[in-house]
């Protein structure tokens, strides 16, 4: 199925068990895609949000990815998360109603709209979609935990072993090959996510590729040796 389809509604989409429909029953799943709004494709380097913008909608990654990342004062940029089909966009603004980052799309890529007067109107009404709120709040909670221990207690060998397991695991999760997919982010933002530099990042990737583990060619990464990329990152948790 084309996930950019206008048809893939939430009833016929195959990331709904990914996103807010998971667990909800069949008739909960129509009125929740009676308020979902596709916006227009995006192309890579398109903004769908800009830090410090009013937030009023929440959006979902229909296709493509997505990179958000906080600027600061002097214009550096941090970037914080990368985004596949499935996972949400915007939670970070439920506190102070405003985007506290920005964030564009890596590629052709498009999302699904859900206007936060109609989210909070609906759990109201559905109990389920409250308790996927939470689950989905609660994973974003523990991502940022594991990025914290990612960047203060990892070398940059078991930073970008972790990387790789945890696309490999997304990717899976899509129904996609968990063994060989591409890296659909330049090597500076990776490096920009790690806290490494973009040189750190193709020489680990080289030494990885000489351990066996994996082959790079170009932006495709081929997994050989699932166990050993565990292994390097052991005794860690990677999901």
């Amino acid at each position: 199925m084309d996930l950019s389809s206008p048809q893939a509604l939430c009833p016929n989409c195959r990331l709904s068990d990914l996103c807010f429909p998971y667990g909800l029953q069949e008739n909960e799943v129509r009125l929740l895609a009676s308020i979902v709004k596709t916006r227009r494709p995006l192309q890579g380097d398109d903004f769908l949000y800009c830090q410090g913008d009013e937030c009023q909608s929440l959006y979902v990654v229909k296709s493509g990815s997505f990179r958000s990342f906080i600027t600061n004062l002097d214009g550096n940029e941090q970037t914080i998360g990368f985004y596949l089909p499935g996972e949400l966009l915007g939670l970070d603004a439920l506190n102070h109603e405003r985007f506290s980052c920005s964030t564009i799309a890596l590629e052709s890529g498009s999302v699904c709209e859900l206007a936060l007067s109609h989210v909070n109107e609906l759990c109201s009404k559905i109990p389920n979609l409250q308790i996927q709120m939470l689950r989905i709040l609660g994973k974003e909670i523990a991502s940022g935990h594991d990025l914290i221990v990612l960047l203060g207690h990892h070398s940059a060998k078991e930073r970008m072993a972790i990387f790789l397991l945890s696309l490999s695991c997304r990717y899976g999760a899509l129904g996609f090959s968990n063994l060989k997919f591409n890296l659909s982010m330049p090597r500076h933002d990776i490096a920009n996510f790690l806290g490494i530099t973009a040189e750190t990042v193709s020489r680990q990737l080289a030494d990885l590729g000489k351990l066996g583990a994996i082959t790079v060619k170009r932006r495709s990464v081929q997994i050989n040796d699932l166990d050993l990329l565990k292994a390097i990152v052991e005794p860690c948790s990677v999901k």
